[in-house]
């Protein structure tokens, strides 16, 4: 099954698309950013291209920007209902030993999911990162098989984990490469930057140990646009941050590691939104999770199954000016068999201008459909038979 949109957008707008050769011809004409970090990479979030890089596929230490992992799978958790925020976790003996940034939990002490995530997003707590992977996994040792497995099923080649804390530990490592795309991938989930964004909370309210939580990135008071996602130090890692803003609908991350300062980290972070902001913008055409089209399937409980977009789906532009003429083709897969879960890839959806394509993005089954039973497939062949003329 092949089928074709013919929404022929004929959107006028004074921008221009690049190819990724016009990007790297832009980055090799002496751009300063990030001139004091080891590595770093600007990526525009939607499309995944990369504006910027430095040394992006260099193996260093992630510090707590690890967290950035951990928070990926808690937020799967909850997606796929495995948990709930709501959900009572008590601290084991191991996570209350964490050292580091913490919330500290006692061994013992009951708290919800909910605000365990406040501990990780805002005071990056090691505590509270263990007592949810345990949660989530039963043992702290399978969370981090979760993360290192996660990390494969996103092509990420240059990253390994220890632990799910980033304190310091032999063979665990990543790069801005990889940093970005993780930070992309926690993105999907929009509900996170209710946590990475915010400035300043509470635990334990109403309590004689009430804990006042402060984000460690500043930037998120002070660059707006700002919502996360996660800064990282040891003395081997130096200064890291994985950071995110959105502005006038673009969402770009800013990934920078080994800075010497939090105030070159910082400024070396807001320099590249800067220069991000103010040379592209991108044309949304679809939002996560949009239902395109639907399709028919074969001996479900149904006929048919929705199409969803698995992101928000959108074109990234330099202004100038050129107008656009996109049109989006969608590619379904051949005979689609039941049972169907919720989220599976059905096809691609191809989004072209004049005629040339510029991205591809799965499409997936926006609900499940189990497979008809026996007794159904004969009444829907007996009713197909009886309406025959």
């Amino acid at each position: 099954m092949k089928r074709v949109f013919t929404s022929l957008m004929a959107v006028a707008i004074s921008m221009s698309i690049l190819s990724p050769a016009a990007f790297a011809r832009e980055q090799d004409n002496g751009m300063k950013l990030a001139e004091q970090s080891s590595s770093a990479i600007l990526i525009e979030r939607d499309t995944g291209t990369v504006l910027f890089e430095k040394n992006s596929d260099e193996k260093l230490p992630p510090a707590s920007m690890t967290k950035v992992m951990t928070m990926i799978l808690i937020m799967e958790a909850l997606n796929k209902e495995k948990i709930t925020l709501k959900d009572k976790v008590r601290a084991s003996e191991y996570a209350a030993s964490m050292g580091g940034s913490q919330i500290f939990l006692e061994a013992g002490e009951v708290m919800a999911v909910e605000d365990l995530l406040k501990g990780v997003a805002l005071a990056s707590g090691n505590d509270a990162s263990v007592a949810l992977g345990e949660h989530i996994a039963g043992t702290n040792a399978a969370f981090v098989k979760m993360m290192n497995e996660k990390a494969k099923d996103l092509g990420l080649k240059n990253t390994h984990f220890e632990n799910a804390t980033g304190l310091p530990a032999e063979n665990h490592y990543s790069t801005a490469r990889d940093m970005a795309l993780m930070a992309k991938e926690l993105l999907k989930y929009e509900q996170i930057t209710k946590y990475t964004g915010k400035y300043e909370d509470y635990l334990r309210e109403n309590t004689d140990k009430k804990f006042w939580l402060v984000n460690t990135n500043k930037l998120v008071k002070f660059y707006p646009g700002v919502d996360g996602l996660k800064t990282g130090y040891t003395h081997e890692a130096k200064y890291c941050l994985t950071a995110t803003a959105e502005k006038n609908d673009m969402r770009v991350i800013a990934v920078v590691m080994g800075a010497p300062t939090t105030k070159a980290r910082n400024t070396q972070i807001s320099q590249m939104l800067d220069y991000a902001f103010a040379n592209y913008a991108t044309e949304q055409i679809y939002e996560r999770n949009q239902i395109i089209d639907e399709v028919p399937v074969q001996k479900g409980v149904t006929k048919t199954v929705h199409l969803a977009t698995s992101e928000t789906v959108s074109v990234l532009m330099k202004k100038g000016d050129e107008k656009l003429k996109l049109e989006t083709e969608i590619k379904v897969k051949k005979n689609l068999n039941t049972p169907i879960k919720k989220g599976d890839v059905l096809g691609t959806l191809v989004v072209k201008n004049n005629g040339k394509a510029v991205m591809n993005t799965p499409l997936v089954a926006s609900e499940k459909v189990p497979a008809a039973s026996l007794w159904g497939m004969f009444k829907r062949t007996v009713g197909h038979f009886s309406q025959t003329p």
